[in-house]
């Protein structure tokens, strides 16, 4: 005699599994994919901050993170007060790649969970 309730936990454990290792590679896609747009779209001085996007692997996904000049990332997306007086304008480049990564993951995430 079938045993329905083990089957159903087991049907379920492999399809919790699936979707979370599925989840797992659409992250890792869609940060390595916002790290590309960054490095793409940042603003270009010495090219440090350019070159410092990287991704790395944390308890609950992904992270997307400069790595040579954190410093900068809220002054040249924000904008900032010179020394002298005066201001210098913003230069959004990290909102863009946040929006569109939320984007990629969502339809990603669907296409995992949905099927």
């Amino acid at each position: 005699m079938i045993d329905i309730e083990k089957e159903i936990t087991q049907a379920l454990t492999e399809y919790t599994s699936e979707v979370e290792e599925g989840l797992a590679e659409a992250q890792y896609e869609v940060a390595k994919d916002t790290v590309k747009e960054l490095k793409r779209t940042s603003p270009v001085n010495t090219g440090a901050y350019k070159k410092g996007w990287n991704r790395k692997k944390t308890k609950t996904g992904q992270a997307v993170y400069n790595r040579k000049k954190p410093q900068l990332t809220h002054l040249l997306e924000k904008g900032h007060a010179k020394r002298g007086g005066g201001r210098v304008s913003g230069q959004k480049h990290i909102e863009p790649a946040e929006e569109k990564a939320i984007k990629e993951y969502e339809e990603k995430a669907e296409k995992v969970i949905g099927g």
